[in-house]
């Protein structure tokens, strides 16, 4: 049996003809029964094996259930593996009685209407007419034939008018699909045909053996039922491992698959210009998972699961990408506000606080927005923006923002440089190289520590600038192929200098992508642990922007990292947003003046006292100050005047491959002695 359930908030396409449709065929399946009624009455009166496997059909209507998503549905029933014998040993009208029964028992036990439960016995009654009038056409007798060319067409002829009953009934099922939902939304349908008709095939092969049980000894009919419980069993499984492609586990809503395959259904089925794909990102969802733990936060996201779907669109679905991230697509659609008024009641839908183990929960998050097809003609692009429009409300501090490809553009030539640029990660790794640079005392003029700084020469272009390369990946998953390449060599060549007697502190950069998920904490743990580094002697630099895109995630992370031992750096001082709030709250170590003031100094007064002012702050906070590009003798020599700490720039050295950075401090340190002998007094002996 097989039930279409209409998705929420969606109306009959054709309602009219849909009607005149059911009256057609629920009026032909009357026909069909009245005609065959002194039969059925005769059948039932003197054939009592008829009235057992009557019930047995009505009883295994009982064991039905429902396989499908949320948006269709089928029935998935047994019940004809009794009915088609029943048409075979007593003929139509006893079979459209015992398969009528069958419905509207599942009908009864699922709370469908009766509408649709007429509507499948009309289907049923049309395909056992379908495959009664191929059997009368062969007219088996197998317990009457004895060649075996008599007995092959019996055989020919039962198989026939099961097929005869497969084509009839999905020929129906679509009839009624395209009425109901309109050609496009049927295709939905029609595609879960194929798996429907092998289970239906299935039980129709089985009713042979029951019409030869039910002729032999009626008892044997009851037999059937172990390997009936193999066959729905296995549908079962089927149906459920269906569902788990396509469903969350946690929450029940759409997953990734999912949401892909409806957005097919929405671009061929749109009624109005556009379809929007809203991306939403909970905020301080990590706090609430390190504070309460991983239970709580499941229960967390269940309940924003059910709040957002209070909210689904019309036409609309909801889904979970993974984490705390949603997605919801939104058909006809005439313009782009739209699509914001979506964001905004999703997002006042979780306003209220939540309660979780009797503590109240704020929740608050960041949608992006993109819309088809202004903003990609695919799904796999429509996320892309969306969730480049969701980082940038997070940036500018929004509730929700609206792709902008002035901003976000990534250019088929900037996809195909991420492209080598994964394909070097993975396989070519000679490609992509971390080359460190020297931060030097401006005290003692010691090395302290080196940069880890990113080089990648393209096959084709040569040396990519590392400022574009990052542009085009750091919202992609890339990144994080990148940071996991960059931790692992950093911490190896750390503990490679160690085993040569060189205790320097490294310094690598992390993006904001990665202060949002936390992976960065544990995987540095594992690598320190791996190769025995002290946790000192690395250290994470990170941007004002990166904290200001998440600030809570942000600050949970850096938190984590300090309680690691690992040093945090807040690089590019002065040229974000908020940075004597970041210097009040996190525990850092180190502030890395940019380089525009620092280069600036010789000849502007204003960058010079900017400079000055932030080496004062620094120090006051207990933190080291570290100038970046210095590049002249003139500005060491004023940044050692304010009392910065540490200097690095072409001055002191360029950026180098971890091998040589031996060779280099050998130099550097025999210049350095020399230069402080010949700077030492010259004492006289009297």
């Amino acid at each position: 049996m097989v039930a279409l359930t209409l998705p929420r908030n969606r109306r009959p396409a054709r309602p009219r003809l849909y009607g005149w449709f059911v009256v057609t065929v629920v009026g032909a399946a009357t026909a069909l029964l009245l005609t065959h009624a002194g039969q059925a009455v005769s059948a039932y009166a003197t054939k009592p094996a008829c009235w057992m496997m009557t019930g047995l059909c009505v009883l295994a209507a009982a064991s039905a259930f429902v396989a499908g998503d949320r948006l269709y549905t089928a029935v998935v029933c047994p019940s004809l593996c009794f009915s088609f014998a029943i048409l075979l040993c007593w003929g139509l009208g006893p079979a459209i009685v015992a398969q009528t029964l069958a419905v509207f028992v599942v009908a009864t036990k699922l709370k469908h209407t009766m509408r649709q439960a007429t509507l499948v016995s009309a289907e049923y009654a049309v395909a056992l007419g379908a495959a009664y009038l191929v059997i009368v056409i062969g007219d088996p007798d197998p317990f009457h034939k004895a060649t075996t060319s008599e007995r092959l067409g019996d055989a020919v002829t039962i198989a026939g008018s099961a097929l005869a009953w497969l084509l009839a009934y999905n020929l129906m099922v679509w009839i009624a699909a395209r009425l109901r939902l309109g050609p496009a939304r049927a295709r939905r349908v029609t595609e879960t045909l194929p798996y429907q008709t092998l289970f239906k095939a299935s039980l129709l092969m089985l009713s042979p053996v029951l019409a030869v049980a039910a002729h032999v000894n009626a008892a044997f009919v009851v037999l059937i039922f172990i390997p009936l419980y193999a066959v729905q069993r296995m549908a079962r499984l089927s149906a459920e491992r269906a569902r788990v492609a396509r469903v969350d586990p946690l929450t029940g809503l759409a997953n990734r698959r999912a949401l892909q395959h409806r957005f097919t259904d929405m671009v061929a089925t749109r009624e109005a210009p556009h379809v929007a794909l809203l991306m939403l990102d909970l905020d301080r969802f990590k706090h609430v998972n390190d504070a309460l733990g991983h239970e709580v936060g499941d229960r967390l996201l269940v309940s924003v699961a059910q709040r957002l779907q209070r909210e689904e669109p019309i036409d609309g679905v909801i889904g979970r990408l993974g984490g705390d991230e949603f997605a919801i697509l939104a058909t006809n659609l005439h313009d782009v506000s739209q699509a914001e008024l979506i964001a905004g009641r999703l997002l006042a839908a979780l306003a209220e606080p939540l309660r979780l183990d009797g503590l109240p929960v704020d929740i608050t998050g960041s949608v992006g927005i993109a819309v088809y097809p202004d903003h990609g003609e695919d799904f796999a692009t429509l996320m892309r923006h969306a969730d480049l429009a969701m980082y940038e409300a997070k940036r500018r501090g929004d509730t929700a923002a609206v792709y902008d490809p002035s901003s976000g553009h990534t250019s088929p030539q900037q996809l195909g440089l991420l492209t080598d640029f994964r394909q070097a990660l993975e396989t070519k790794r000679e490609q992509v190289t971390l080359h460190y640079q020297p931060q030097v005392s401006l005290t003692t003029g010691e090395p302290i520590g080196v940069e880890a700084l990113l080089r990648w020469r393209h096959p084709g272009r040569g040396p990519v600038p590392t400022a574009e390369l990052l542009q085009v990946a750091e919202h992609t998953a890339v990144m994080q192929l990148l940071t996991t390449r960059v931790i692992d060599e950093v911490v190896q060549q750390v503990a490679q200098w160690r085993s040569e007697g060189l205790n320097l502190r490294a310094s690598l950069n992390v993006s904001a992508r990665d202060l949002h998920g936390g992976e960065i904490v544990d995987q540095l743990a594992r690598r320190l642990t791996l190769h025995g580094v002290p946790p000192e002697l690395i250290q994470i630099e990170i941007t004002e922007s990166a904290l200001m895109s998440d600030a809570s995630r942000a600050h949970s992370t850096v938190e984590r990292l300090a309680a690691l031992g690992v040093g945090v750096a807040l690089d590019d001082f002065g040229t974000g947003y908020s940075s004597l709030q970041h210097l009040r709250k996190l525990p850092l170590t180190e502030i890395k003046i940019d380089q525009s003031f620092v280069g600036g100094m010789a000849r502007n007064s204003d960058d010079a006292a900017i400079v000055r002012s932030t080496v004062e702050l620094a120090r006051a906070l207990g933190l080291r100050s570290v100038a970046e590009g210095v590049e002249n003798e003139y500005t060491r020599q004023m940044l050692a005047a304010t009392g910065c700490t540490l200097a690095q720039g072409y001055l002191m050295a360029r950026p180098m491959p971890g091998d040589m950075v031996p060779v280099w401090l050998a130099r550097h340190t025999a210049r350095n002695s020399a230069r402080q002998e010949s700077a030492a007094p010259a004492h006289v002996i009297s």
